[in-house]
């Protein structure tokens, strides 16, 4: 079923992106909303059933990964998945505009930003200019981890996607509201480059 014909629940919402990413895995994408009717109605206006915050990684190719096509998803984009001011305004006007019931925070494996934190935590390189800012943004994440006894980096990329929510939840009063409520949904999840699965790391309001 296309995306865009889903009940607008959380629980559904993501019930659908599952799928999708079964069919990707398994080779039997639909690859819905991709013509040219699709981008004539789009005109109009958009109403993404999901907005979902992603590495910017080449590998990690948020639509594909979903098995869903031209505005199903609103999508936010950042090295290492970091949050900002201009991050939690995309997220919020997703949400209170747009009215999307689910938010993703989705990590990676052979997270790049992941690792060079690691690094730079061991005492690595510390890249300059505003790459900076990425290992600084990473870093409380990966801290914590250490912290609970947490040692590889498959542990620091499920770890750091699970702070980002808790981030999301206690930074924008607004989106935690909704949450609460019952509202919207929230789900994190770590991508393996290896098989194509986006495997749940914590959720909220999905079940």
């Amino acid at each position: 079923m296309p995306l865009r014909n889903v009940e607008r629940t959380p629980a559904a919402v993501w019930e659908a992106l599952r799928a999708g990413n079964q069919r990707f895995i398994d080779h039997q994408g639909d690859h819905p909303n991709q013509d040219a009717p699709r981008r004539q109605a789009l005109r109009e206006g958009q109403r993404p059933s999901a907005v979902i915050l992603s590495c910017s990684d080449s590998r990690v190719p948020v639509e594909i990964i979903f098995d869903v096509g031209l505005g199903d998803l609103f999508v936010v984009r950042t090295a290492g998945e970091i949050l900002d001011q201009a991050v939690f305004a995309s997220i919020e006007y997703a949400i209170e505009a747009l009215e999307v019931p689910l938010v993703v925070v989705m990590g990676h494996e052979s997270c790049g930003a992941v690792a060079a934190t690691a690094a730079a935590l061991d005492g690595g390189d510390i890249p300059g200019g505003y790459q900076r800012v990425m290992i600084e943004k990473v870093a409380p994440s990966i801290l914590e981890a250490r912290g609970l006894g947490l040692e590889s980096i498959k542990e620091f990329e499920c770890h750091h996607v699970k702070a980002t929510v808790d981030q999301i939840l206690t930074r924008a009063p607004e989106i935690a509201e909704r949450v609460e409520d019952g509202k919207v949904g929230i789900v994190g999840l770590r991508y393996r480059l290896s098989d194509g699965l986006t495997e749940p790391v914590i959720t909220r309001n999905v079940d």
